[in-house]
């Protein structure tokens, strides 16, 4: 079974290249026209230090701007699913926050806290990534049964022993879906902020470097990096859910 899971999405990878660099040979383009599979190998060569350190920058602001999404996500969510005035007051915030494009967002944020890059893009990254989370928990803890909270009221739990025995486990298989999406949002808000307000850090510089040098191999080895490093975390999101949630999997084998 677990031969099967890593041989599935390896064969649909293999498959993915195969049919990118056929394209390529089709259409007889150049590679400072689309770069093709064959052409990543001796750019991640050329500049296999700066992917490395660069790689290293990008992975763990977007693990902090993640994680930061998760307290306050999972935070917010809990006070809008326990509470319906709460709910009907922040929704239509939380909705119109997540309307305005970040691209936009960026250049303020850059501007607000000039020379703070390490901050500006944990900060975006968060920003861009906590809606899916404190969404699901919230939807998660407000369709809880009243019977349970009523049976557990009359048995004098608290509402912490409520959300802990109860809450928690219901909300978890909403919490790691949403999850699965904010890793992706997370990627997207570092990248952002590393290309939008370049200071020579991170995956998205090194892109930068590669457009303003017309090196299409290493723009598209850069976005094959990102994809590598999202496909991890959400595979490390993925065993957590098996985890901690693994009693939800309703998927056929």
């Amino acid at each position: 079974m677990s031969l099967r899971r890593i041989a599935i999405p390896v064969l649909a990878i293999l498959i993915f290249l195969g049919l990118w660099e056929a394209l390529v040979w089709w259409n007889q383009w150049p590679n400072y026209r689309m770069a093709s599979p064959s052409d990543l190998g001796p750019a991640y060569v050329r500049y296999a230090e700066l992917f490395v350190v660069m790689g290293w920058q990008t992975l763990w602001r977007t693990v902090a701007g993640l994680l930061l999404a998760v307290v306050f996500g999972t935070a917010l969510g809990m006070v809008m699913g326990f509470s319906r005035t709460m709910r009907d007051a922040l929704y239509p915030l939380l909705v119109g926050f997540n309307a305005v494009p970040k691209a936009t967002v960026v250049p303020i944020v850059a501007l607000m806290f000039v020379g703070a890059h390490d901050f500006n893009t944990v900060l975006i990254a968060f920003m861009i990534s906590f809606f899916p989370i404190a969404v699901s928990v919230s939807i998660g803890l407000s369709t809880l049964e009243p019977e349970y909270r009523d049976i557990l009221r009359s048995l004098g739990a608290s509402k912490l022993t409520i959300f802990r025995k109860i809450a928690l486990p219901k909300t978890l298989p909403e919490f790691f879906g949403a999850l699965k999406v904010a890793v992706t949002l997370a990627f997207i808000g570092t990248n952002l902020m590393e290309i939008v307000s370049p200071h020579g850090r991170g995956l998205g510089a090194l892109f930068d470097s590669g457009r303003t040098n017309s090196d299409y191999p290493l723009m598209f080895a850069v976005l094959l990096a990102l994809a590598g490093l999202g496909i991890v975390l959400y595979y490390i999101v993925v065993a957590l859910e098996r985890i901690f949630a693994g009693w939800a999997d309703r998927s056929p084998t």
